[in-house]
């Protein structure tokens, strides 16, 4: 009796058209018979791929790689540096993220090692991920919560991810949660959050507004301001580029609904925001992610049936943190979000470490639905810079 053995898998370096395109499309294989799965935005994940111009390669470097076995594509990772990152918590880390894989520790294995010596070349020992390609963009591998679909711009992937992740030696870095809650919970919301909401309004004079539909492209650059200035101080935060700013804006502008904005002032100068971007991800799977040529009517006409929400973050500027801006700003979206006919909300992502935040939610009711797992392959020190 002769034994067969498995076929070597062969990963390299994605130069070709062709092996872009193959990169480009392994997920629609690897989740062909996984329904929770949504695909991305193609346009948009082939310019976070580096096929197509994103602001944020302008600096950084990307090196995407394919696995074959046998001519077929049967995984893919890209290693990225991020100069951003090494300047501001100085240390030589290196990250990785568009990981997918078949069930199979040889082709992740094979994978995770020239990621690793892709990045060992730049000066990069130690490399972290999923980053795709950063904490601003789709972020983690699902550890939990695999019943049910992402919510727009979360990630997806099967289950077995995790255990070819561990079987490669890498250690959890940090969790990303993701919270649920249903209009129904409004009932039972403890009274002192709206106590803690008037004081806060009273004592500094908030004023809340929603954005403004005629400088709607500013207002969404001044929201993506904050949200750099309001994040400095969280685990492994880099603020957006002013050229991912504009890009960002621009890309948003057809997707956020002004009436489920609120931003908070105080004597006319911006101290807090929240907005939410209502749950496309049915639609774009309905769409197969192809926006064009008439996909993207599809995704947003009728918006109004959607009732599920994401809300991104609420943020507020270091000297108005823990004071309850961030309760004034939810409590002045909840009757918009009432009037548009919301059913359910999404509030993610929410880092561990961010007791105020994760507190607050349980406090409110929302349920834990999801964790988020960022992987190390060795130790570092990134916290707070």
């Amino acid at each position: 009796m002769s034994l067969v053995s498995p076929s070597k898998v062969i990963v390299e370096p994605v130069e070709t058209w062709g092996q872009r395109r193959r990169f480009f499309n392994l997920p629609w294989t690897i989740y062909r018979d996984i329904p929770q799965w949504t695909p991305p935005l193609r346009g948009n994940q082939k310019e976070l791929l580096g096929f197509k111009h994103h602001p944020f390669y302008e600096r950084n470097k990307i090196r995407n790689f394919l696995a074959t076995r046998d001519g077929v594509p049967v995984g893919r990772i890209s290693a990225i540096v991020n100069y951003d990152h090494i300047e501001r918590y100085n240390e030589q880390l290196g990250f990785f993220g568009f990981f997918e894989s078949i069930d199979d520790t040889a082709v992740s294995a094979a994978l995770f090692d020239a990621a690793k010596q892709w990045l060992a070349e730049q000066g990069l020992p130690v490399m972290r991920g999923p980053m795709n390609p950063t904490l601003n963009y789709e972020v983690g591998l699902l550890i939990d919560g695999f019943d049910t679909p992402s919510t727009f711009m979360m990630t997806y992937n099967p289950p077995y991810y995790a255990r070819l992740f561990d079987d490669y030696g890498f250690r959890k870095a940090h969790d990303l949660y993701a919270f649920w809650g249903h209009t129904e919970m409004l009932a039972k919301l403890d009274k002192k959050l709206s106590f803690i909401t008037q004081e806060s309004k009273e004592r500094f004079g908030i004023d809340v507004r929603s954005m403004d539909v005629t400088r709607f492209k500013q207002e969404v650059e001044m929201y993506l301001d904050l949200y750099n200035r309001s994040l400095g101080g969280t685990w492994g935060f880099l603020p957006m580029s002013p050229g991912e700013v504009r890009h960002a804006a621009a890309g948003m502008k057809q997707l956020i609904e002004p009436e489920l904005t609120c931003v908070a002032e105080v004597e006319g100068k911006v101290v807090g925001g929240v907005f939410c971007l209502l749950d496309y991800n049915p639609r774009i799977k309905a769409i197969d992610g192809r926006l064009f040529p008439f996909g993207f009517i599809k995704l947003l006409t009728r918006r109004r049936q959607i009732k599920r929400i994401r809300l991104i973050a609420t943020t507020v500027v270091p000297e108005y943190q823990k004071w309850g801006v961030g309760l004034v700003l939810l409590g002045a979206l909840l009757p918009k979000a009432l009037a548009w006919g919301v059913e359910e909300a999404e509030f993610s992502w929410v880092l561990e470490s961010n007791d105020l935040s994760r507190k607050s939610l349980e406090k409110g009711g929302a349920k834990r639905t999801k964790t988020f797992r960022i992987y190390d392959s060795g130790p570092t020190k990134t916290g707070v810079p």
